[in-house]
């Protein structure tokens, strides 16, 4: 049953294509195999995986099983909370908007950077990736009770508050690709209310840099169904792009602008126009200064004369005469 909060998409199972020709049967089976082997062993670690650096290493474990591969940032918390967004830091921590197509993108990000994770209550049904996020300390939405959005926001804001980064996904359900959806905005309240950074993350997945969509997990689609399109996927590859920080804590944004800043980043996967990335994990927004215009110095063109050029004389054409042609002999009628 869907909930008041819930967001139709018109993404289906059909989405999901492969960009390039399925690997062999054979390599498949063996990463089902390490796939397998991989999940027992972050079942066995118990409440253990809840640290971060064993987190992050099981989560790249998962991918390596699978071929998949992430490329892109390094960190996605701002300030002094880099490499560990899970503990408190000097300052409020970072509220992380990410763009949301597959199951993926949780194992993509723990394997960045583990921290604190926002999702809907399906997600911790899901196989594997569902007791993963659960032993990570994610908090859970139930969009059954919109009740409860008030109380969410409080409790984003007081994670925020004391250090900790949380991740969320605004556009509240799955899309086939990076540009499509919106943002809903009740958790930018968080940030403002914390006077957190926000920082905006677009997810990409190509297969040889091609765009794909085969590890789309779209509409009535099943998590056995997907895993075993990402296990023919060949060199599938998540990119995880962060854009500048949005500073919320400078005030001159409410929720509504602040989460428009966020989606046009993140949706179209480039930072906001004028934005300057400034260097380091902890990059800001800044906008672009007018260019004045500048004057054109008008030089003066001297005037050359110009000579005048004297007038052709007419010459007289002189008249030849013709002389008359001599007249013909007169003929005498004949009687």
């Amino acid at each position: 049953m869907n909930g008041p909060w819930d967001v139709w998409s018109d993404c289906t199972p059909d989405c999901a294509a492969h960009a390039l020709p399925r690997v062999p049967a054979t390599r498949t089976a063996r990463r089902g195999a390490a796939f397998a082997r991989c999940v027992r062993r972050a079942l066995t670690d118990g409440e253990r995986m809840a640290d971060p650096a064993r987190l992050r290493a099981h989560a790249a474990s998962l991918l390596d099983a699978l071929g998949v591969r992430v490329e892109g940032a390094a960190a996605l918390t701002a300030g002094d909370r880099v490499g560990d967004g899970s503990g408190p830091g000097s300052g409020p921590g970072t509220l992380i908007v990410i763009n949301h197509i597959s199951w993926l993108d949780i194992l993509a990000l723990l394997a960045v950077e583990p921290v604190t994770l926002l999702a809907k209550r399906e997600v911790g049904t899901w196989p594997v990736v569902g007791g993963m996020a659960r032993r990570a300390g994610t908090h859970f939405i139930d969009r059954t009770s919109p009740r409860r959005l008030r109380h969410t926001v409080r409790e984003v804001s007081e994670l925020l508050g004391s250090g900790r980064s949380v991740a969320v996904f605004p556009q509240a359900t799955t899309w086939c690709t990076a540009d499509r959806g919106s943002f809903r905005r009740a958790t930018f309240q968080a940030a403002l209310d914390a006077g957190a950074p926000v920082r905006p993350v677009t997810l990409h997945y190509t297969q040889q840099g091609l765009p794909s969509t085969v590890a789309a997990f779209c509409g009535e689609d099943t998590f056995a169904a997907s895993l075993r399109r990402v296990l023919a996927a060949r060199a599938l590859t998540v990119r995880v792009t962060a854009h500048p920080v949005l500073n919320a804590a400078d005030g001159f944004w409410d929720r509504r602008e602040l989460a428009d800043r966020a989606a046009r980043a993140v949706l179209g996967g480039r930072p906001e126009p004028g934005a300057v990335a400034m260097p380091g994990p902890g990059a800001v927004a800044m906008p672009a200064l007018p260019v004045p215009a500048l004057p054109v110095p008008a030089f003066p063109v001297p005037a050359f004369p110009v000579p005048e050029v004297a007038p052709v004389p007419e010459l007289p054409v002189p008249v030849v005469p013709v002389p008359a042609a001599p007249a013909a002999p007169e003929t005498p009628a004949r009687v």
